[in-house]
């Protein structure tokens, strides 16, 4: 499979079949985020990966009562201790943990392991439950799972609405 292909593949996936992910799987995952390219090479990154049942349970209160995150084989919560500000003007921590979460649900679709990106989660709740370090922020997080349902791929809008060339 191409990386275009894993793009086209990719849906939000939001209910999950029982089965927990083999290590071997989970590994090839998370091995993408580790390989993600940082702001300066920084590498402050680091993926917490919830596999444990009452784990799952209790982070679902921290993101928004969607109980869907309680299903799944695996969470992954990608935090950073960075602080610094770009000189583009961007948090550095922010789009490391991007980059690496969207490498890492890139190759869960390429191993046919659903995702759904999640923005609704309450950042220090989720620090509490897995008991995160003051120093580290989490800024990403996603289930993951082997889809028990297809998940909604949503219709683009065409490459004219998307791209500008030269000039804006």
């Amino acid at each position: 499979m191409t990386v275009l292909e894993a793009i086209q593949k990719r849906a939000s996936i939001r209910k999950y079949e029982d089965r927990p992910l083999e290590p071997e799987t989970l590994a090839k995952i998370l091995e993408a985020g580790r390989l993600a390219p940082t702001a300066a090479n920084s590498q402050a990154t680091k993926v917490v990966a919830v596999q444990d049942k009452a784990l799952l349970e209790a982070l679902v209160p921290a993101c928004n009562n969607q109980a869907f995150i309680g299903t799944a084989a695996a969470v992954l919560v990608v935090c950073s201790s960075s602080k610094r500000t770009m000189s583009c003007g961007q948090m550095a921590g922010s789009i490391d943990c991007s980059i690496a979460l969207s490498f890492m649900m890139l190759e869960a679709a390429a191993e046919g392991v659903g995702s759904c990106w999640i923005g609704a989660f309450d950042a220090k709740k989720v620090a509490d439950v897995l008991q995160i370090p003051e120093e580290y922020t989490p800024v990403a997080l996603a289930p993951f799972g082997y889809p028990a349902e297809e998940g909604r791929h949503i219709v683009y809008k065409p490459m004219e609405d998307f791209l500008v060339k030269e000039h804006f």
